[in-house]
């Protein structure tokens, strides 16, 4: 018997079993009607599905509208988008695809423009401190102790309509930038208050957060979390642990403490992108160019992590999981391209991986 790449091999967290480790990052699609995921959506998600992914999970999706990035952002912050979501879980499900969903906030880079678009809805975005992610910006307003508390009720009354409507996995948006990355970053968090200053009080509210949303997911469904490793304010490797940046800002050293913070409250995956902080980020992109931060986390935390960014190869792919630098690869503008991608990597690696039904004759 040849051995099975470990691409193709299950992995089990909680209860829950993933048949494979290729698995399709969130990505925004901005084509939701007031938060409702649209035909577009089921195409979109729903054809991953077919293709073979393990795990399919569905773009940030706001707990507020205020929490928006744009005004055509996913949303469940009403009940009203529990049904529109349950049929898209329902088909995904059906072809044996592990559905989760990822819950954000904006804050300060919420109320922006759709891409291809010109149109903006504005709104009163809201951050820790009023400070514009870039110059000539809106400049949020800093919150108060209510818009706190808000926030961890909005982010716990969205994670119960996920588990209504069917959602295997929650994850929570710590990265790239958005509230909770906002508050963890000294660029972008000015407070003087427990929530504010040092890395514990920055800490405090994703943490806060996490553990409210641990209290109502029930505990043998998996809960991730995806942070940004590196502001990278500095241009520096950021795997010299122990190195000391001159700028104040995120680094990986922080986030190895927030990590370790984050399975003590019950977080079980650590999604390990980067950046997000600075509009200008002098960013090293290239393949696997972040996965050397999931390989730092998964040993010094000693929990399971994904490893995301430039991962278009079969044999690359494999590499990561072999070389135990992540238990799992997300693939986003490669599934774009491809979506059927698990289908071309087990043919690479010699994998007779099954087809759909309709498409067994191809």
């Amino acid at each position: 018997m040849t051995h099975m790449p470990h691409l193709f091999t299950p992995i089990s967290i909680k209860d829950l079993t993933i048949k494979n480790r290729i698995w399709v990052s969130p990505m925004c699609q901005y084509s939701s009607k007031n938060g409702h995921p649209t035909d577009w959506h089921f195409v979109h998600l729903g054809a991953r599905a077919v293709g073979g992914a393990g795990l399919v999970m569905v773009e940030a999706t706001a707990v507020s509208p205020e929490g928006r990035i744009t005004a055509s952002d996913s949303g469940i912050w009403a009940d009203e988008h529990i049904s529109s979501f349950k049929h898209l879980v329902a088909f995904m499900k059906a072809q044996a695809t592990t559905c989760a969903i990822q819950l954000a906030h904006a804050g300060r880079k919420g109320s922006d423009i759709v891409p291809w678009s010109h149109d903006q809805s504005t709104w009163q975005t809201l951050a820790p401190s009023p400070c514009a992610f870039a110059e000539g910006g809106l400049v949020p307003q800093a919150m108060q102790k209510q818009d706190i508390q808000k926030v961890i009720a909005d982010f716990v009354a969205a994670a119960q309509r996920c588990l209504q409507a069917g959602f295997d996995i929650i994850e929570l948006h710590f990265a790239h930038g958005y509230l909770m990355h906002q508050f963890l970053s000294p660029l972008s968090n000015q407070r003087t208050d427990e929530y504010g200053g040092s890395l514990e009080n920055r800490m405090r509210l994703p943490l806060e957060i996490a553990k409210a949303v641990r209290a109502v997911w029930p505990d043998n469904f998996p809960l991730f979390a995806r942070i940004s490793a590196t502001d990278w304010a500095d241009g520096i490797d950021e795997c010299q642990i122990g190195f000391k940046p001159k700028t104040s800002a995120w680094h990986l050293s922080d986030s190895i403490i927030f990590c370790e913070a984050l399975k003590n409250v019950g977080v079980d995956l650590i999604d390990v992108s980067s950046g997000g902080t600075l509009p200008n980020a002098k960013i090293p992109v290239g393949p696997g160019y972040q996965t050397q931060f999931a390989q730092k986390i998964r040993h010094k935390c000693a929990i399971k992590t994904a490893a995301v960014g430039m991962i278009t190869d079969p044999v690359q792919a494999e590499a990561i999981l072999v070389q135990q630098q992540a238990d799992a690869v997300f693939l986003a503008r490669e599934f774009l391209r491809s979506p059927y991608w698990p289908h071309l990597a087990a043919k690479a690696l010699g994998v007779d991986l099954s087809k759909p039904d309709p498409y067994a004759r191809a």
